[in-house]
């Protein structure tokens, strides 16, 4: 992708990321891109569309606390996915420390807009954020999902393994004493 800094072939190097004020496109329509400022209204229909699929409720503020989150830019990105330059998608992860080893890469977020799923563009997401993870010091990307997910086919064919891993989380009861 001449003057972007992108290979053609995504498979055949990596993005600089360096520069994420930069673009990449996959394949004749699919941009990806950091979120802006201007990214707001757009980001924000694409954040609620995602939380209502999974039946979360989040206040108004809460999406603000979270937009200025992901524009700080430290150890949160976010990022939005373009066709013929409107905002279908958008992705939000996170670099962490590792106990052993190197740091990681957690994908918290990642939703396409229904009427354009399964033309290339939580894919192109992905690779993304698995090039601007490893740009950073953080080769392994990883994230959850649900057993019955329809995101699962997506999953199993760009990971690059599956570690058989059981997602557990405690959360504590608010009665519950100490």
């Amino acid at each position: 992708m001449p003057g972007h800094g992108v290979p053609a072939n995504p498979e055949a190097g990596k993005v600089p990321t360096a520069d994420l004020s930069r673009t990449a496109r996959w394949g004749a329509m699919v941009e990806i891109s950091p979120l802006t400022g201007s990214d707001r209204a757009n980001w924000e229909v694409l954040a609620r569309g995602q939380n209502a699929y999974f039946g979360t409720e989040i206040s108004d503020d809460g999406y603000e606390q979270t937009w200025q989150r992901l524009l700080d830019g430290e150890q949160r990105r976010g990022i939005a996915a373009r066709l013929d330059g409107k905002m279908v998608g958008i992705a939000h992860y996170v670099f962490h420390a590792a106990i052993w080893g190197v740091g990681r890469c957690y994908l918290a977020d990642l939703f396409v807009d229904p009427e354009v799923r399964r033309r290339g563009v939580a894919t192109a997401m992905l690779k993304w954020m698995a090039w601007d993870a490893e740009e950073h010091g953080a080769p392994r990307l990883y994230w959850n999902t649900l057993d019955d997910s329809p995101a699962r086919a997506l999953y199993d064919k760009v990971a690059t393994f599956h570690e058989g891993l059981i997602h557990y989380s405690y959360r504590r009861d608010a009665n519950q004493r100490s």
